[in-house]
């Protein structure tokens, strides 16, 4: 089953609906400028790889608008902290670039 990840302004999130769940990443919106601030699968999803093809889509979403985002959900700031070269620039430029973790 494919799955697509939805921006959905009216409820200021993200969405990937399988079957009867919807996984999301809350935001806020000002301008170009989507502050990420809370990520959540369903239980009942969870451990599937969901939460990484939701931010996966979500960037993609992101690049294609043409926004910038700044991160505030832990699990968005630890996988772009694993995978710098595929999201640092989708940084808004008040935000700080971070090392790659050991």
């Amino acid at each position: 089953m494919k799955a697509t990840v939805r921006d959905n302004p009216a409820r200021q999130r993200y969405e990937l609906e399988i079957g009867s769940e919807v996984a999301f990443i809350d935001y806020r919106r000002e301008g170009r400028v989507v502050t990420l601030t809370h990520a959540e699968v369903p239980l009942a999803l969870r451990g599937r790889g969901l939460g990484t093809a939701l931010v996966k889509g979500m960037f993609a979403l992101v690049r294609e608008q043409g926004d910038r985002i700044i991160p505030l959900c832990p699990f968005i700031v630890r996988y772009m902290r694993w995978f710098p070269e595929n999201t640092e620039d989708l940084l808004d430029d008040s935000q700080l670039r971070w090392p790659r973790p050991s």
